[in-house]
């Protein structure tokens, strides 16, 4: 029988790969709902390729553009409500949740909802509700599957352990485009330098949250709440290559640790057909080309935003979520260029400064504080 598929984010980086690891293996999936923001465009194409059954855009100017364009029999949505339906009402029995910040936190809640597994690829739903989330899809019982390369190697190491002798989890790190560069030198780095990852094919936010590290702070917080350790048993590790994706070390001194050449679509598709490993479209890892791997300690001076998302995720509460949406604003404000690549820490600094966070927050606490996080970062001036 196929697996029943929604991908919600069809049309970013992690979307586009989950379709193609789907698109190889056609006899084991069905795509019954796609989700995009504005990209309606691609949307469209997906649509004809696939065809779902409902396809999701961001507005109602995007769908009533696209409404026309659309296979016979494709139901067309639109907004949040849009999310919500093709999250939890096409029949999904397993939903890729690849959708970028807040915006697929109702979605992936309401998937949970309605029994379909998660492939959660959208850190900001843990980040901003781990306690929510986790504890829905426990009493729900639907398994939350990772798709990050970091998070599913920890995943992989630790099938069949007994959780209870994990001594720490330590996500590796390449440092990002600006790795071997001084911190004077980074008050000069244009957009076009931010966007060149040494390793990795990602979208423009991810791509500069790895060179201000901050994404691995977003990492270290989903680690938190998927495997339930507390941060001080969470360390990163510099790790130029990004050949080991992350490691746990066990309470024997052993420690495991899950290799692979930087191609997102193996945690995609580990996710997507756990227990099982199918045969992948990466490329295979031959270590001895690979040659030496280098592992180094971070430098929280270096990079303040990873020690800022500690501070946020061991103060716990709405901390993370203004952490997230403050750098969720930063980022777009650099890539427009309004601000220098520094500013974006600065950003950060300032709404974490200011905010009082509340401790065990609902979905209404969390949003208010979602929107004062945005709205003090869009108005931050040096």
């Amino acid at each position: 029988m196929k697996k029943k598929v929604a991908v919600l984010g069809s049309t970013g980086s992690i979307g586009t790969q989950t379709l193609d690891v789907i698109a190889r293996d056609p006899d084991a999936y069905e795509i019954v709902s796609l989700a995009a923001g504005t990209r309606s465009e691609m949307l469209v194409e997906q649509a004809h390729r696939f065809r779902p059954k409902l396809v999701s855009i961001g507005s109602r100017a995007l769908a009533d553009r696209i409404r026309h364009e659309l296979p016979a029999g494709t139901k067309l949505a639109w907004g949040e409500e849009g999310l919500i339906e093709a999250a939890a009402g096409a029949g999904a029995d397993y939903v890729v949740c690849a959708l970028m910040g807040s915006l697929g936190l109702k979605s992936t809640l309401a998937a949970i909802d309605a029994g379909a597994s998660i492939g959660l690829a959208n850190k900001e739903t843990l980040i901003t509700a781990g306690h929510i989330v986790t504890r829905r899809a426990a009493e729900r019982g639907v398994p939350l599957l990772p798709i990050d390369s970091e998070h599913s190697a920890i995943f992989q190491c630790l099938n069949g352990e007994d959780r209870r002798t994990i001594k720490r989890l330590i996500v590796t790190a390449s440092g990002g485009s600006f790795r071997d560069r001084t911190r004077d030198e980074l008050r000069q780095v244009t957009v076009a330098d931010a966007l060149k990852h040494p390793n990795w094919s990602m979208g423009a936010k991810i791509t500069i949250d790895s060179a201000t590290m901050a994404n691995k702070g977003l990492e270290v917080m989903e680690a938190h709440w998927l495997f339930g350790l507390p941060y001080d048993r969470i360390d990163v590790m510099l790790h130029p290559e990004s050949i080991v994706h992350s490691m746990v070390e066990f309470v024997d001194t052993s420690v495991m640790a899950q290799l692979g050449n930087p191609d997102m679509r193996v945690p995609i598709q580990y996710a997507l057909t756990y227990p099982e490993r199918r045969a992948s479209p990466a490329a295979p890892l031959d270590l001895l080309k690979a040659g030496t791997l280098h592992f180094k300690e971070m430098d929280f001076a270096r990079y303040p935003c990873l020690k800022m998302a500690y501070e946020a995720g061991r103060a716990g509460g709405t901390a993370p979520t203004v952490f997230s949406a403050a750098n969720e604003v930063a980022v777009a404000r650099f890539l427009g260029g309004e601000i220098p690549f520094l500013a974006i820490e600065d950003i950060i600094a300032s709404a974490l400064s200011a905010h009082e966070t509340i401790g065990d927050p609902d979905l209404g606490a969390i949003a208010l504080a979602d929107a004062e996080a945005r709205a003090a970062a869009a108005a931050w001036r040096e």
